[in-house]
């Protein structure tokens, strides 16, 4: 189960989907795939100072006073997560 922590100041996410063997999990690809385009958005479209770390299976991104397009960004992000956890409700779930 991946689990997803979206408040103020921090995104923090862990643990593995298993919705399918390593290499083929769509859930963590997708789940992976919008972190990680958030981290690259708020870089290359803001001057916004970020802290995060991608690992297996963990990934946090900290942030204090957020312009208003990367506000944006984590809401797009939000978006896009709930509807992962909408729609794989028993490998993502949202804290």
């Amino acid at each position: 189960m991946i689990v997803v922590n979206v408040r103020e100041g921090e995104i923090d996410i862990s643990g593995h989907a298993g919705y399918a063997t390593y290499g083929y999990d769509i859930v963590c690809s997708a789940v992976s795939c919008l972190f990680q385009n958030l981290i690259a958005s708020i870089e290359a479209l803001t001057d916004d100072d970020i802290e995060y770390d991608i690992d297996n299976g963990n990934c946090r991104m900290i942030y204090k006073n957020l312009s208003g397009v990367s506000k944006t960004l984590v809401d797009s992000f939000f978006i896009g997560i709930c509807m992962i956890s909408r729609e794989f409700p028993d490998n993502v779930r949202i804290d």
